[in-house]
């Protein structure tokens, strides 16, 4: 049986979704809750990877296990698992559906303050150094995104991948009215690894005046791949929604919803 999972979680405890050899990942977590339910091992399939420390307000995983569930899974889950790692829903579905091959739309959101918060700190990305930046160059950049389809100058590892082909829909950031914080949401039919990070990296480089935006679309144009570039910090980054042609959740955006305030249409 295949059963999806909507979970979200805060990753400032782990070193990404994915197993690692030496460290702790919110796959590991998981799994081992769900070996203590079944007693045996049972393989968690991610809809995607995330970086160390970065968030998912909405994440979906599914697992394939031999007989039906009988018992409330999502309570068992959610009673085994750590407070930053929570189930919202269990759905059972048919065989073969999978929830990263089947994803056709994945949104992402970058949150930026620039100021010194106690309590932003671990779920937005700090530069408080940063002063008098080109908001309009910045929104003009992100605004061109989807006209491109190669995106090879922001993919980290470009040869792993057969090709650097991803069809953007809607790019925009958003700043609020004091100019403080801001939120860069993209949402495409699949990310290459740190795109967004790079992406945002490349916007406030856009709006230091350090890249004018006409060097950044020549870079997109060109598929120029630029050297040793720096990425975004990776904790204002949220994975925020994930959709399927035959599922559509709305996300459980409890605990960083506040973080949109003022920061939307």
């Amino acid at each position: 049986m295949i059963y999806f999972l909507h979970i979200g979680f805060d990753g400032s405890n782990y070193h990404g979704w994915q197993w690692q050899p030496r460290a702790t990942s919110v796959q590991e977590t998981i799994e081992k809750a769900l070996h203590k339910i079944f007693k045996a091992p049972v393989t968690v399939y991610g809809c995607g990877r995330t970086d160390s420390g970065v968030h998912a307000s909405q994440y979906m995983m599914h697992i394939d296990i031999e007989h039906d569930v009988d018992f409330d899974l999502k309570f068992r889950l959610n009673k085994n698992l750590p407070e930053d790692i929570t189930v919202y829903e269990v759905l059972e579905m048919e065989e073969g559906q999978h929830c990263r091959y089947d994803a056709n739309s994945r949104t992402y959101d970058y949150f930026i303050h620039l100021y010194e918060d106690p309590v932003l700190h671990k779920y937005s990305s700090c530069y408080n150094r940063l002063r008098d930046l080109d908001y309009e160059s910045m929104k003009k950049a992100a605004a061109i995104l989807p006209l491109y389809s190669d995106f090879k100058p922001v993919c980290k590892r470009p040869d792993d991948y057969k090709h650097t082909h991803c069809k953007v829909t809607e790019a925009k950031l958003y700043v609020s009215h004091d100019g403080q914080r801001m939120r860069f949401t993209i949402t495409a039919d699949r990310f290459l690894r740190s795109m967004v990070r790079l992406l945002v990296a490349y916007l406030l480089k856009i709006g230091t005046r350090k890249l004018s935006f006409e060097e950044f679309e020549n870079i997109l144009k060109n598929t120029i791949v630029v050297p040793n570039m720096i990425l975004a910090m990776p904790n204002g980054l949220y994975l925020s929604r994930v959709e399927y042609p035959y599922l559509k959740i709305e996300p459980k955006e409890d605990f960083s919803s506040f973080l949109k305030v003022g920061l939307s249409d």
